[in-house]
């Protein structure tokens, strides 16, 4: 038993020492501590001057390294917030400049252990417009332009027109059937009083449009002349009417959506029946010849979207160039969604009428917010994404050069008088003032898209 006994100890005293031994690593070091990396989180609370930087929190961290700086590599940081120590998993960051871009980025710490970076967050505070601030003032480099109509000049629409635009087109009054409703005889009251309020108000005035399938009079439609008859009598309309407004008209959109959707091709109207294929450069002509000075655009829908028909533009305007058929610009209407086409794609697009030394206008924009009529009223958040939309679209146009701006023109003034309600009818609130004239999101998004 004895025998036993000792023997027993022995190992239950080799076992102590061995474990001893294996708890302290063999030696007199510590163990390494093993930090993982910190995750960052997106900014919350967002102001005009600051918002909330938070992370999760990562096992054994004792503190954190914080860094600011409005520079995405950081090579600078705001004050204070170099390496800043803190315990805590967020930090508000005060005393910032409204619509700024600021970066940020933690290391965690255990003892003399200092883990990578975590992500960067980049975050933008929040746009605080000036009241004094308008439309026309803040885009300095561009007009700004509203769709109008004759009838509607005075009383609040006069104080909208004089304070935020400096361009007006006429929504659908100088086109063909309005001003040549009849052989011979032309009416030119609601254009005369559209120009007239434009000349008197110091605003420029964009023609729209000599001429576009959808306006064509029952009695051109049916001519019963000769193909040459027809096209005198096309070139007499165009050089009547641009002649009236020599001087006064800075720009026309001469032909308007002349290709068909999906394939690009020409449409089949009645002027390609009767002129031929080249009926558009004729009109370009016609329109040169009256007035050497104003400007030539082409403005068609869908030229975000629709990449067959912005070729088969494209190629018609490579064309015109390579045959001295004057062409100054194009138009690209923009009707959009709050949620559609992407900033890329409108910018790629643009990108092709600049690289041929033309002018660029978004000549029809309105954003639509309920294309897929899920809102019976104009909810925050789809506010929000609208204004989102219209901002992006002026970041392109503001972007490109000064000498190919033309002029941004939304299709409209408020959101209760848009063509869009009856057209897909439906509520929808597309334009930059609701119906009582207020100013909305959409408004300051437009703002914010000239910072």
């Amino acid at each position: 038993m004895n025998d036993f006994r000792f023997r027993y100890l022995s190992i239950l005293l080799g076992m102590l020492v061995f474990i001893t031994s294996c708890s302290s690593g063999g030696g007199d070091s510590e163990p390494e501590i093993e930090l993982g990396d910190p995750i960052a989180n997106q900014a919350s609370e967002i102001t005009s001057s600051s918002f909330k930087a938070s992370w999760s929190r990562l096992y054994r961290a004792q503190s954190y390294l914080l860094d600011v700086s409005s520079d995405a590599s950081f090579a600078t940081f705001l004050a204070g917030y170099n390496a800043k120590s803190t315990t805590s998993l967020n930090e508000e960051i005060t005393g910032l400049e409204s619509n700024t871009v600021y970066y940020y980025r933690v290391k965690a710490v255990k003892e003399t252990v200092i883990s990578n970076y975590s992500n960067t967050v980049e975050v933008t505070t929040t746009f605080v417009p000036d009241p004094n601030q308008t439309l026309k003032k803040a885009a300095d480099t561009f007009l700004v332009g509203v769709a109008v109509q004759s009838g509607k000049l005075t009383g609040q629409y006069d104080e909208n027109y004089t304070k935020e635009f400096s361009s007006i087109t006429a929504e659908w009054e100088m086109k063909m059937d309005v001003m040549y409703p009849s052989q011979g005889n032309y009416n030119f009251g609601p254009a005369d009083a559209i120009v007239d309020y434009g000349v008197a108000n110091g605003i420029n005035v964009h023609g729209h449009s000599l001429i576009w399938h959808n306006s064509t009079p029952d009695w051109v439609k049916s001519f019963a002349g000769t193909d040459q008859e027809f096209e005198d009598m096309i070139e007499d309309y165009i050089t009547t009417v641009v002649s009236r407004y020599k001087g006064k008209i800075t720009s026309w959109d001469v032909v308007n959506e002349a290709l068909e959707d999906g394939s690009g091709s020409l449409r089949n109207s009645i002027y390609r029946q009767k002129m031929g294929d080249d009926y558009i450069a004729k009109c370009y002509q016609f329109v040169r010849a009256s007035d050497p000075d104003v400007l030539i655009f082409y403005n068609d829908y869908n030229m975000i979207t629709d990449q067959t028909k912005q070729d088969a533009v494209f190629t018609m305007v490579d064309d015109f160039i390579a045959r001295d058929i004057p062409i100054d610009g194009v138009g690209f209407q923009m009707h959009i969604s709050h949620d559609y086409p992407s900033k890329d794609d409108i910018q790629k697009a643009t990108d092709r009428i600049v690289e041929r030394g033309l002018k660029v206008h978004f000549s029809e924009l309105d954003v639509r917010a309920n294309p897929n009529k899920d809102l019976t009223s104009l909810s925050s958040e789809r506010s929000l994404s609208q204004k989102a939309k219209v901002k992006e679209v002026v970041e392109v146009y503001n972007g490109i050069p000064n000498e190919n701006k033309y002029a941004l023109t939304v299709w409209g003034l408020k959101d209760s008088e848009s063509w869009l309600l009856n057209f897909y009818g439906h509520m929808d609130w597309p334009l930059l003032f609701d119906g009582n004239y207020n100013k909305k999101d959409a408004y300051y998004g437009f703002l914010e898209g000239l910072q």
